[in-house]
């Protein structure tokens, strides 16, 4: 290609990126900023993919079942000691000017004292933590896991300073590179040593890595900005202090499930259910970083007093996960034996089922609740929520066990997940002062789960006729699912023009630079 047609290629994307960005702009919506954050966490998502597929082949299941209860005990002490000084900057930061360096600098140092309390109290209680989940292996671990943990703590922040100030390129790069550094970490030692403190000890040296990093970007983004407010500390503890209550009540609703298997049951069979309860990645991507830049769009809307532009950005929103989330169900609920066998060999085929209900809940993240009423500074009502959850969580557990078995304790927490949503809705509905009919883009959500439906038809009878090996089955459903529902969400008009036109232009735009690039090198 000559270089003339490059630079006209070149051109014509930018003139197709330009005007979607003037549109975008215009509209003020969350579908470009969105799509950066996914961008970066996807990189990531590809890369921890790996780590507990490599794993599960290079320890036996005891151990691997101690590394998923090891990062169990992490997630759940990370979350719930942060006390929603992380999660509070995305109300503090936006529109905060010259304070907001001092906002961070509270965030930091509170949640580098609560990893310096979380190591000191992990240290004292390891052999109970050790008898009371049934896990004679885990003591040899929890210095590690202290040290991880309090690290972790301290660059808890990071991505939401970025994304609260505006800089989602910062924040999907940030994503992106920590999440493929925590992979190599975690990779390399398991290939290399095959052992499981080599594994964990490769966390420790990345959390060290993204603790300097953290440092570096507060340093450079606030410079002499940054330093303690107590007056401010005051106002974020306040905002905060209901928040966390509900933060952790929510983490332990949701985690309680996982230990009272692993209180209930041995270290090989708590593997078992862990892998059914298996986490895309790509969903909590989507998700979390469409429901962040949610959150600041509407925060300003409200300060403004526009009430129908916080309706619109929630229609907006809600819109988009279902296109993606519906489908993703679909398609995993027809290939759920292929991915589990496939991703963690056939000593694991006993976690389908469990992962077909866990897969159930996917469908109802395209209601970003949680961040709509945290704009509305709902956190008593989201204490009291998942307070209900964990109540129904842990009244239905030993029933639904003794009828299911293992898919019984994943039943339990899917449907106190789908009462607290219900719950949400309703609440959402009188904050906004529409009523049902105009709460959720029904349409657009009815023809979504239509074409959903006909993919996963489409998904099964490939799979049923293609499907010699789990590979060529996954493949065969994957691709007919994925080629049926692309061909509906078209011509039912799922898409807008706008997101037609974006999507269309970066395509472009790829191409071209492609084309560029091999010309270069020509």
């Amino acid at each position: 290609m000559a270089d003339a047609d490059v630079t006209h290629m070149r051109g014509d994307s930018d003139r197709r990126t330009g005007t979607v960005m003037h549109s975008l702009s215009a509209t003020d919506s969350t579908f470009r900023p969105a799509l950066l954050l996914m961008s970066g966490r996807t990189v990531g998502f590809v890369a921890t993919f790996f780590v507990p597929v490599v794993l599960a082949r290079v320890v036996d299941q005891s151990d691997f079942g101690t590394y998923r209860l090891f990062f169990l005990i992490y997630s759940t002490l990370c979350i719930m000691t942060q006390f929603g000084m992380a999660e509070s900057l995305f109300y503090f930061l936006p529109g905060a000017g010259e304070t907001a360096g001092r906002y961070v600098a509270n965030s930091f140092v509170f949640l580098a004292a609560a990893g310096g309390v979380c190591y000191a109290l992990l240290e004292m209680a390891n052999g109970a933590i050790s008898r009371w989940l049934h896990n004679d292996a885990l003591p040899q671990y929890m210095t590690l896991l202290a040290a991880f943990l309090g690290l972790m703590l301290a660059s808890a922040g990071l991505e939401i300073v970025m994304t609260a100030r505006r800089r989602y390129l910062w924040a999907s790069a940030s994503y992106g590179a920590s999440d493929v550094a925590r992979a190599a970490f975690l990779i390399v030692p398991a290939v290399l040593l095959g052992r499981l403190d080599a594994v964990l000890a490769g966390a420790v040296a990345f959390a060290l890595l993204r603790l300097a990093a953290t440092l570096g970007y507060f340093a450079h983004a606030f410079r002499r900005t940054m330093r303690v407010d107590a007056r401010l500390l005051g106002e974020q503890l306040l905002y905060a202090g209901p928040f966390s209550l509900a933060i952790v009540l929510e983490t332990l609703q949701g985690h309680f499930h996982q230990y009272a298997v692993s209180y209930s049951f041995d270290a090989a069979t708590f593997a078992v259910y862990s892998v059914g309860c298996l986490q895309i990645p790509f969903v909590d991507t989507v998700a979390t970083s469409t429901w962040r830049v949610l959150m600041v769009r509407m925060a300003e809307a409200r300060r403004e007093g526009r009430q129908d532009r916080m309706l619109e950005l929630w229609h907006d929103a809600t819109r988009k996960l279902a296109l993606v989330f519906f489908p993703l169900v679909a398609m995993l609920l027809v290939a759920a034996h292929e991915v589990i066998v496939l991703t963690f060999t056939e000593q694991y085929g006993a976690s389908v089922p469990v992962f077909m209900i866990s897969t159930t809940a996917i469908a109802l993240s395209f209601l970003a609740t949680d961040g709509v009423l945290r704009v509305y500074a709902q956190t008593g009502f989201l204490m009291a929520l998942n307070a209900v959850r964990l109540v129904l969580v842990a009244a239905l557990f030993a029933l639904f066990v003794a009828i299911f078995h293992l898919p019984g304790a994943m039943l339990a927490a899917v449907l106190a997940g789908a009462v607290a949503k219900g719950l949400a809705l309703v609440r959402i509905s009188r904050l906004m002062g529409v009523g049902v009919d105009r709460l959720l883009p029904w349409r657009s959500l009815g023809a979504t789960a239509i074409a959903a439906a006909i993919a996963a038809l489409a998904g099964l009878t490939a799979k049923a006729f293609l499907g010699g090996t789990p590979l060529s089955a996954l493949t065969a459903a994957t691709v007919a699912a994925a080629v049926v529902y692309a061909a509906l969400a078209l011509r039912l008009g799922l898409l807008r023009e706008g997101e037609r036109v974006t999507l269309t232009g970066w395509r472009h735009g790829l191409v071209g630079r492609a084309h560029a690039t091999a010309r270069s090198k020509d």
